[in-house]
């Protein structure tokens, strides 16, 4: 969803600077230690798998707490979260896209761990690489300018919701969760989840209502979508090393 106007265009840089550079590779160094820890894209800590594992009944405040911080620490969700609101001033407008990606992942994440639909956790977490790449683009007007056409960007983030909860399903399946209380269980995730995607939603608008203040909002704009991109380049290629490797 392209919302610069020609004006904002205008701003945009030709090239990247010493200090997009410089940017890109910092954050390039984050993500790397981020994704050499256990909070990697849906994985889960040792500990909170190992409880997961051995509780059985309905637990719902556990399996809630578990949802929201899985959501909080997914740094895929949030990257995808922060360039689907990227430009958006309206909170109905933020309400309506934001309520696609939950619809999305909320179906997917429920059916798969209900009916034990698993996809192999690389190749999902490759495509969500792949959602931050689209949603970069997107903000950047590559689709308009290189191929001629806008893709429906509603479809899309519905379409990458179900994407988002298929990866959610998977790594839920892997935890083996007790049949016993199931059902609760699942939905007091899924609860977590979107508790966690408000709370990621609220600080990534308050940053967000600062940043566009900013006069040269629009030409660091150009530079987030570009980081932003590059880092979903970065998953799609570790993620899909890991398969390779894995085979």
């Amino acid at each position: 969803m392209m919302l610069l106007s020609s004006r904002e265009e205008s701003l945009l840089p030709i090239g990247l600077g010493n200090h997009v550079k410089k940017v890109l590779f910092f954050f390039s160094l984050v993500l790397l230690m981020v994704m050499s820890t256990d909070a990697l894209a849906h994985a889960v800590a040792q500990g909170d798998k190992g409880y997961i594992q051995e509780i059985t009944g309905t637990n719902l405040i556990a399996f809630i707490y578990l949802g929201a911080k899985h959501m909080v620490t997914g740094y895929d969700h949030i990257l995808f979260l922060f360039g689907v609101v990227f430009f958006l001033y309206r909170l109905n407008h933020v309400a309506l896209y934001v309520s696609l990606f939950a619809l999305g992942h909320s179906t997917t994440m429920l059916l798969g761990v209900y009916f034990n639909i698993g996809i192999n956790s690389y190749i999902i977490d490759a495509i969500i690489g792949l959602s931050v790449v689209y949603k970069a683009m997107d903000n950047l007007g590559a689709f308009q300018r290189w191929f001629g056409f806008q893709p429906n960007t509603k479809l899309a983030t519905l379409l990458f919701g179900f994407c988002h909860g298929f990866g959610l399903s998977s790594k839920i399946i892997d935890y083996n969760i007790s049949p016993d209380g199931l059902m609760p269980n699942l939905l007091a995730f899924n609860i977590g989840v979107e508790i966690g995607q408000m709370l990621a939603l609220c600080v990534i608008l308050i940053v967000m209502g600062f940043w566009r203040r900013h006069t040269h909002f629009y030409r660091q704009a150009y530079t987030a979508n570009v980081v932003m991109m590059s880092f979903g380049f970065m998953l799609i290629g570790y993620q899909l090393t890991g398969y390779v490797v894995s085979q």
